[in-house]
């Protein structure tokens, strides 16, 4: 019998193993058809389209470099502006932040503010965005699911309800697809339902930082910021939310264009391709039973 992946390996998964559905399908969507993508370069004038607004969801592929890169910018460029509020992480838990901290504080300081996990979430990639934030003031807040809590979610039938019919169906077969077919049926839906409790956790911290006529930006993998999927499905009415994906090199000519949602995204900003992996061929190999000793 297959041994059940735990809830870490599996949220981590919805980070990178997901994206081959959930996340790299989130660059294409939009308003019917593909939205046209901004150079990096170009990010700050497309930026400055997107304003104002009461959150900024900046969505990305959890192992390119340019998407830490353009989030760092992002905090600066909005921080310069005055405009910043918050930022929200998906890579740490909520109820952990950086908001005591001085301006001056070192990495060491707001990794044990944050509660960091380095091992998932590596503090060389992802520190350079905090790091801007405190440098600047501007609070730092963890968005994500604590943990502790994911067992109890995978048992909250409420969630089920949530999405339309059809989004949550789309939501399974992004969990499957996003582990490879390896993660046993029975699983299917408890792990949705981690995945719908974690966007509403980000959801609602990002709610708690709102301040007239500022922004909040939250970060986290594609699929989250999904508007037909992920985080703005629990937005009260009236808040006002803009969505950006970064992607990598042309993911969408490889992707089902038809899992896309009209209005999933304002803006989509393209990255150069990262080196090919078999990412599903890593998942076998650590997900394989251990040997027994000779």
């Amino acid at each position: 019998m297959q041994r059940p992946p735990d809830t870490h390996l599996c949220a981590r998964l919805l980070l990178a193993g997901a994206l081959i559905a959930t996340g790299a399908l989130a660059g294409c969507a939009s308003t019917g058809t593909t939205p046209p993508s901004t150079p990096l370069a170009a990010w700050p004038d497309r930026l400055q389209a997107l304003l104002p607004t009461d959150v900024l969801l900046l969505g990305e592929q959890h192992d390119a470099p340019e998407h830490q890169r353009l989030q760092r910018e992002t905090v600066l460029w909005l921080a310069a502006k005055g405009q910043l509020a918050a930022v929200v992480m998906e890579m740490a838990e909520s109820g952990h932040s950086t908001q005591a901290l001085p301006r001056d504080a070192t990495d060491a300081q707001a990794q044990a503010a944050l509660q960091w996990n380095d091992a998932a979430w590596p503090w060389k990639a992802y520190g350079p965005v905090v790091m801007a934030a405190v440098a600047a003031g501007v609070p730092v807040l963890g968005g994500n699911l604590p943990r502790a809590q994911m067992l109890a979610a995978m048992g909250e039938a409420r969630w089920d309800q949530h999405l339309p019919a059809p989004a949550l169906a789309q939501q399974h077969q992004a969990l499957r697809e996003g582990h490879c077919g390896l993660l046993p049926e029975s699983q299917i839906a408890p792990m949705a339902r981690i995945q719908i409790a974690r966007d509403a956790s980000m959801a609602r911290t990002a709610q708690q930082a709102l301040r007239p006529g500022q922004t909040v930006l939250l970060v986290a993998g594609g699929g989250h910021v999904l508007r037909s999927l992920g985080v703005p499905t629990h937005w009260p009415a009236g808040l006002v939310s803009k969505v950006a994906l970064a992607q990598s090199g042309k993911a969408q000519t490889a992707i089902k264009s038809e899992a896309i949602k009209p209005g999933d995204a304002e803006a989509v900003i393209e990255t150069p391709a990262l080196p090919p992996r078999d990412a599903c061929a890593e998942l076998r190999e650590k997900w394989r039973p251990a040997r027994p000793a000779p």
